[in-house]
């Protein structure tokens, strides 16, 4: 696994975690502050797309994980 691979897995749990402890229908709903998680998460995507930077992505390569380049 490469962590590009990696980041895009953990947003995506991020961000299905975050909608459904902030939607009032979901079982484990806790606070429609939730979604200001989910906004942080996908706001982080998009500029990580335009600049290259991603925080998730530098720490996973200090614990030893391969880049998609080094594949």
């Amino acid at each position: 696994m490469t962590t590009e691979n990696a980041v895009r897995i953990f947003a995506g749990i991020f961000i299905l975690l975050s909608l459904a402890l902030g939607v009032e229908a979901s079982p484990i709903f806790h606070s429609a502050y939730w979604f200001w998680f989910t906004a942080f998460v996908g706001a982080n995507l998009l500029q990580s797309g335009f600049t290259h930077f991603c925080p998730l992505e530098m720490i996973l390569k200090r614990f030893g994980m391969k880049s998609g380049a080094a594949a």
